[in-house]
């Protein structure tokens, strides 16, 4: 490996041999790991492009219909691909480290192209030929979908054979560092992994370092590279030493190469957050919000369409059970609770009354298997969850959700705030009336604080991977769940 530090002179940078150099010898691809993202672009195109081919072929095939409608398809097909692209890069999927993630990459795939194929045919019907459109626009879709999804799995095998062979070309850099070579493996070996062939290593002088000692070793690093071929120049250092190596950076700019700069440190933790822009400054997103805008909007049109339709349900249902209620024991049908919901606001949850008493103030016990507080329709309710069914009225007017983090009376949060110092964090999305934790059996009563912090786990773990597809998944799940009636009295 080459390196310069105060233990080697000079005259030795040029006749150490990087680790990297065996590697070099391989059979290397005609790739380098940077164009990844832009092969897997062409790669989405060609791939388009050849299912409209093949579309147009099997409708000839099964219809007998003229050649020339393949430079309409061919047509289509540039357009799809186009927008296909266009929707995939925006959110970032062609980049290598997504690539690898087989899973999103179908998802993201399937929906986009459903999402295309369904506005085409609002605006253009899809019209490919006339009478044959319908027809030609199945075909191609469904023929398109299964060739993206099977060049998707090809790219991910191919992908990870390049990282685990170190079949990528190579990329010749020159590392400059402020860490000792036992800090300095990891990179190294990623740098290598990614078909980075280290050619030469500099080793910054320690902190502090003065203008003397600066253009000594500008004065080395500009004579090594320009002996020697190369792509990129990397300076892996702490941040905080950034005035320093700003002016060394700068004498650098001599050099006809790209200067890349890898921190380290914990200062660096900061930079691994995604910027934002404010105006003109420029800032660092140390939290986002759970839901984009977009998001929350869908998962309300979900809420309100799933609510309505819900109580449209069981609204016979629902009256029989304020009937029974009525006559089983004196007092209201309904037991309002105020329970902390999104962003800490209170409001009042609906539950059908299913106890002789209205309990909400500073103490309030847990329910359990032999409670006498509750009443013999009340039971019933309760086993069924059958008495959680008016909190759609909550769902209705926004305070809560179908979908989210089960509210708690304001009594046990003060506890459970206490207990586990996370749990606050269930607040940041609107609660649900049902939830992750309650399809995995986290229901009823939590009179450990292991129970508790089992709760709060699941219930972040949904808030932080929170989709469409997992609330529907919840609600499936629901169903099941109640039908067990695990901890539910």
């Amino acid at each position: 490996m080459n390196f310069v530090n105060r233990h080697f002179p000079d005259r030795e940078i040029a006749d150490r041999v990087s680790p990297g150099l065996p590697a070099s010898r391989q059979h290397k691809w005609p790739l380098r790991y940077d164009a990844v993202e832009h092969v897997a672009v062409c790669a989405d195109i060609a791939t388009i492009l050849v299912a409209g081919v093949v579309s147009t072929f099997l409708l000839q095939a099964q219809n007998g219909q003229a050649a020339a409608e393949l430079s309409d398809m061919i047509g289509l097909a540039l357009v799809s691909a186009a927008c296909l692209v266009c929707l995939l890069k925006t959110q970032g999927l062609y980049r290598p480290v997504e690539l690898l993630v087989l899973r999103n990459q179908i998802r993201a795939v399937c929906t986009a192209w459903a999402l295309l194929l369904i506005f085409f045919w609002v605006l253009h019907g899809l019209e490919v030929r006339p009478g044959t459109s319908q027809q030609a626009a199945l075909v191609f879709g469904v023929v398109a979908l299964g060739l993206l999804t099977a060049e998707r799995w090809a790219v991910k095998v191919l992908l990870g054979k390049g990282l685990s062979g170190r079949k990528f070309a190579n990329t010749n850099i020159v590392l400059i560092s402020d860490q000792p070579l036992s800090k300095n493996v990891g990179l190294s070996e990623t740098l290598s992994m990614h078909g980075y062939c280290i050619k030469g290593r500099f080793s910054l002088p320690p902190l502090g370092f003065g203008p003397a000692s600066r253009k000594r070793l500008r004065a080395r690093v500009i004579d090594y590279i320009r002996n020697c071929q190369l792509d990129q120049v990397v300076v892996e250092a702490d941040p905080e030493r950034w005035p320093e190596l700003r002016a060394f950076v700068a004498e650098l700019r001599v050099l006809p190469f790209p200067i890349m700069f890898v921190p380290v440190g914990t200062t660096s933790e900061l930079l691994r957050h995604p910027t934002r822009r404010l105006g003109s400054a420029v800032c660092v997103e140390l939290q986002r919000g759970p839901l984009t805008p977009l998001e929350c909007g869908a998962k309300r049109m979900i809420d309100l369409v799933g609510a309505g339709l819900a109580l449209a349900i069981f609204a016979p249902l629902l009256a029989l059970a304020a009937v029974a209620i009525k006559l089983d024991s004196p007092g209201p049908v309904f037991f309002r609770q105020q329970r902390c919901g999104f962003n800490g606001r209170i409001f009042l949850i609906r539950k059908f009354r299913t106890m002789h008493v209205l309990e909400d103030g500073p103490v309030i016990l847990q329910a359990n298997r032999t409670d006498r507080r509750v009443t013999r329709v009340g039971k019933w309710l309760r086993r069924t969850s059958f008495d959680e069914l008016p909190q759609l009225l909550n769902v209705l007017d926004g305070s809560m959700s179908l979908i989210g983090p089960r509210p708690h009376a304001l009594a046990h949060d003060g506890k459970f705030d206490k207990l586990v110092r996370s749990y606050a964090l269930r607040r940041r999305v609107r609660p649900g009336l049902t939830g992750w934790a309650q399809v995995h059996g986290c229901r009823g009563p939590t009179p450990t604080a292991v129970m508790v912090e089992t709760r709060v786990q699941y219930d972040l773990w949904y808030i932080d991977n929170w989709s469409l597809r997992l609330d529907l998944a919840i609600l499936l799940r629901t169903p099941v769940e109640v039908l067990r009636a695990r901890n539910a009295y």
